[in-house]
């Protein structure tokens, strides 16, 4: 018996792989506090995208594959022209940003806010999403 392997490919579950940008390193405006208006504070920035891979991406077509050169740049534009008061905010800012693509699945955005605290390294906030969740709910919220 001979097996019908392109009715197979179109079955498979797509591959998905994730994308790590770590210790993105920036500065910009948070806090409340009077010193923490005034001048701006170092943020690292640790971002996970999962994503659905094509086959094409795989196979070396640049125009498939997921741009993370053109997230970080929209991260970066986004962090220093910004002002913030809370972690909370830039957090679901950033990952906004990093859900902004149909391809992504999920992400995960950690940012560290250095010498928050006097006995500490840093303060830092975890903020994950479904991004399929959140754009079947934009797309419902543009339709009706």
């Amino acid at each position: 018996m001979k097996l019908n392997t392109s009715a197979l490919a179109k079955t498979a579950p797509p591959k998905m792989a994730i994308i790590n940008i770590r210790n993105l390193r920036l500065r910009t405006f948070i806090g409340f506090n009077p010193e923490e208006t005034e001048k701006q504070q170092d943020v690292v920035i640790n971002i996970e995208i999962n994503y659905r891979v094509s086959d094409y991406a795989l196979d070396d077509h640049v125009e498939e594959a997921l741009n993370y050169k053109t997230v970080a740049k929209k991260v970066i534009r986004h962090v220093e022209e910004g002002r913030f008061l809370l972690l909370e905010r830039l957090v679901a800012d950033v990952l906004d940003i990093c859900c902004e693509s149909p391809q992504v699945v999920h992400s995960r955005v950690t940012i560290d806010k250095p010498h928050a605290l006097r006995f500490a390294d840093s303060v830092s906030l975890t903020l994950e999403h479904s991004c399929e969740q959140s754009s079947q709910k934009r797309h419902l919220e543009k339709v009706s």
